[in-house]
């Protein structure tokens, strides 16, 4: 077989195939691609072994990162929870990755990474020299059973019952891709993401989300006595609904809006027909997120990262690097961080 390189955002192929693969996710579709594209100058490829006049039969899709700071790399895919090779063979998957790893020193990339649902793929990798760099946990909820047996389903005091305490707290919920719940739900995010010692994304992020990736992103705002108190922002392919961001004033964690407006975005979903709800991935070493989450879902999916050839982790042995870099972030004022968040993230996709 023959490898060929495809731009996936100028190729019309890749729309009709991400349509119809049944691996494919929000994070392999056009609009994420150039909302990664436009945000931070990162080039997509597609590598498959479909010539340009053939019906495109498989793809594994990379962002090229090319940092001054961080070093040239392929990352599959960056700010991505998770992005599984679109194969229709199994032999198709290790023919894909095996092509690239002997690009990398052509190309003088320093590494490639892949972030795979599927942990026989992740068993393939370790064969082909791969190394771990990232482990998490994936939650997603299954809304294929009613309404009301998806709510049981959840804990009875950290969800069901937050989620009625809110209903009777005078809340407003706003929902909509409007500049005015943008600029409220930013406003939360940066207060948030300060909370956390951690600068935010850049607001130029989520402009370009609504605008490549359209009717998919819906923004979900709370308000109590006309204050915004509480924001989500989901996406939409196909049927499932993805929760990416969360962010809430901290003085009104007790009136449970977040699980509220959890709820409020599943319920809406499910009667849209949704079939699952992805909560993303969360580090095994963020207790207090996997506790949040394991609420909603009792056996989260494991979820792997792997590097070729090793790069530096995103947890473990770099844990001392964050916590360091978090003190730093402690002491600095909001609109300082905002000013960080714009000059580093594009270098650690």
């Amino acid at each position: 077989m023959r490898i060929y390189q495809i731009d996936p955002t100028k190729d019309a192929r890749w729309t009709e195939f991400v349509e119809r693969h049944p691996d494919a996710s929000v994070f392999h579709t056009v609009g994420w691609l150039k909302v990664l594209q436009c945000t931070y100058g990162y080039a997509p490829v597609a590598f498959t072994t479909s010539s340009p006049t053939d019906e495109l039969k498989n793809g594994l899709v990379f962002c090229r990162v090319e940092s001054w700071l961080t070093g040239r790399r392929l990352v599959s895919l960056p700010f991505s929870d998770h992005c599984e090779p679109l194969c229709d063979s199994h032999e198709d998957p290790e023919f894909l990755v095996r092509s690239v790893q002997s690009s990398l020193s052509h190309e003088q990339w320093k590494y490639m990474e892949i972030r795979p649902i599927n942990e026989n793929f992740g068993q393939t990798c370790a064969e082909l020299g791969f190394q771990p760099v990232g482990r998490y946990r994936l939650h997603v909820v299954d809304l294929r059973p009613d309404l009301g047996q998806v709510f049981e389903r959840f804990d009875k005091d950290s969800v069901r019952r937050r989620v009625q305490r809110a209903e009777r707290a005078d809340l407003v919920e706003k929902r909509g891709v409007s500049d005015d719940l943008l600029k409220a739900f930013y406003k939360l995010f940066v207060i948030t993401r300060s909370r956390h010692h951690l600068p935010p994304i850049p607001y130029a992020w989520f402009p370009n989300l609504i605008r490549f990736m359209r009717d998919a992103v819906e923004i979900r705002v709370a308000y109590h006595q006309e204050s915004a108190v509480a924001a989500i922002l989901t996406l939409r392919f196909r049927d499932v609904l993805y929760y990416k961001y969360g962010c809430i004033d901290a003085r009104f964690k007790g009136l449970g809006v977040i699980p509220w407006l959890l709820w409020r975005a599943i319920a809406d979903a499910k009667s849209k027909g949704a079939v699952k709800f992805d909560m993303g991935r969360t580090q095994e070493d963020n207790p207090g997120l996997l506790a949040f989450k394991n609420h909603w879902v009792l056996r989260p999916i494991p979820l792997v990262y792997w590097s070729f050839p090793r790069a530096a982790a995103h947890n473990g042995r770099e844990d001392w690097k964050m916590k360091s870099a978090k003190r730093a972030f402690s002491y600095m004022p909001d609109r300082l961080l905002t000013i960080i968040g714009r000059l580093i993230y594009r270098h650690i996709g």
